[in-house]
């Protein structure tokens, strides 16, 4: 009887998630769901450190306090994680992952909180999504997504194959920044790769390729743990802490095994926001600024995101578009607000669950694999704490390797296309930004197009998109002019 009944659950799961449609197994799902949680399970520890240690205009902390209290905003940002990774599975079948976007996260504690209370910023994040959802509802997302040509939807996957690279060798200390104007960035520290943290990084690296190119099956999620494992007993023996307290030390956390793995999460921070405080303390003009940044930045991140793993899941139609697209947009948007109602910052799609898809996840039941990781997390968050970024980051640098191959159905005989292509594929790296990259490839699409007399052939929309951009990336004088602070 368990074996018939584990026979009917095993056919409604792949009837339900299309998994033998897709050309994947259970067994890929498992392993593509674990590997994307590993990848990305960095934000429970580092969205803490970006939004939990800056006061606000009053001088509080983010929870009301005086002292932060980043063990709250932790299991905040897992729960929200886990919730909304969960419904992108159930609901768009898509094995992508939510969680606290990177830089949109940094925006709300230096560029929001700055100048509002808490509890005002987070109202802010509230809003953007609930006009994002609106726009998803009246399908203007949509609509702007097919709008864009095949080959800058091309571009925007290999520029976010270099820029998840860069963020992988980043994240492991093997390229550091100089704090010179030339050169930037240098190898490890003075041109060295002298640090014991960077030697499990390339030892797990040339493991990774090894596993990888012998086709062996789970590659990157054995990567992950035995590099993890590799790294507990480099700590054990050198006692090296983390940066910046010893600059040969690990990037984030140190792979040290907890005494006690459970602890009861704390959720006080869910509902701390507020609507309209803002408008009072800031004024319009501000508000609508800041969330037209916002907006922006979240709107074309989960774009180029969705793109970049449907491509890499062989999952995208003739047109580009990966299937669901309208569920797999409402689902961003409502967590961009279940982000800013659980006070953790607007959440949106992770370039991350690439690793997962690099792993074999074809389907949402990925996704619910990596959800479920998330919300045991709010529980176990001293054992993810315990695997470091140099043992996650050889599973980035891979994925960006198979996703930069994709680089060949740009059409470069055509320049009107490959010029915008070739600035999409290069500043998403160099500014460190997939909005940047985006913007900087729609406008110069448009902009070619109307020098060559050829309006017609652009999308109305995307001269639209255009001028939005524009007033993006001039925002600071825009503010300057209009005399916001």
């Amino acid at each position: 009887m368990p074996a018939t009944r584990w026979r009917s659950t095993h056919a409604a799961l792949d009837r339900f998630f299309r998994i033998s449609e897709r050309g994947s197994t259970m067994g890929r799902e498992v392993r593509g769901g674990l590997v994307t949680f590993f990848a990305m399970g960095y934000i429970i520890v580092l969205n803490p450190l970006i939004i939990g240690l800056v006061p606000d205009v009053n001088g509080e902390f983010l929870g009301g306090g005086s002292e932060p209290d980043l063990a709250k905003i932790a299991a905040a940002t897992a729960l929200v994680a886990g919730v909304m990774t969960i419904a992108m599975g159930a609901i768009a079948n898509f094995p992508m992952a939510v969680a606290t976007g990177l830089g949109l996260n940094a925006f709300v504690a230096f560029g929001v909180a700055s100048q509002m209370s808490w509890a005002d910023a987070m109202g802010l994040v509230v809003i953007e999504g609930a006009i994002i959802v609106i726009l998803v509802v009246l399908r203007v997302r949509r609509a702007v997504f097919s709008a864009v040509p095949r080959a800058l939807k091309t571009a925007i996957s290999v520029g976010i194959g270099l820029f998840i690279s860069l963020v992988g060798l980043v994240n492991a200390g093997f390229v550091t920044t100089t704090g010179l104007p030339s050169p930037p960035v240098e190898l490890g520290i003075g041109g060295s790769l002298s640090t014991l943290p960077v030697a499990v990084f390339a030892l797990g690296l040339l493991a990774l390729f090894f596993l990888y190119t012998r086709g062996v099956r789970g590659a990157i999620l054995w990567t992950i743990v035995g590099t993890s494992v590799v790294a507990v007993i480099v700590e054990a023996v050198a006692d090296l802490g983390t940066t910046p307290d010893n600059p040969s030390g690990w990037n984030l956390n140190a792979p040290v095994v907890p005494d006690d793995p459970i602890d009861v999460p704390d959720f006080s921070l869910l509902g701390q926001f507020s609507l309209l405080g803002s408008w009072e303390s800031v004024g319009l003009v501000s508000v609508l600024l800041l969330i037209f940044t916002l907006m922006l930045a979240d709107f074309f991140d989960t774009m180029g995101t969705m793109v970049a793993v449907g491509h890499e899941g062989g999952l995208l139609d003739d047109a580009g578009n990966p299937p669901r697209s309208d569920e797999i947009l409402l689902v961003d948007g409502v967590a961009t607000m279940a982000g800013g109602v659980a006070a953790v910052s607007s959440n949106t799609s992770y370039i991350e669950s690439a690793s997962g898809v690099g792993e074999g996840a074809r389907t949402g039941l990925a996704s619910i694999v990596t959800g479920v990781c998330f919300l045991l997390a709010t529980f176990l968050s001293p054992l993810v704490a315990m695997v470091p970024n140099e043992a996650a980051a050889p599973a980035l640098v891979l994925v960006g390797f198979l996703m930069i191959s994709q680089i060949r159905g740009v059409p470069w005989d055509d320049l009107e296309l490959a010029i915008p292509a070739f600035l999409t594929i290069i500043l998403m790296p160099f500014t460190y930004s997939i909005t940047v990259g985006i913007g900087a490839g729609f406008v110069s699409y448009a902009l070619i197009k109307l020098f060559r007399g050829k309006v017609r052939d652009v999308h109305p929309l995307m001269w639209v998109v255009m001028l939005l951009f524009i007033v993006y990336f001039a925002i600071s004088p825009i503010e300057d002019l209009l005399g916001v602070s």
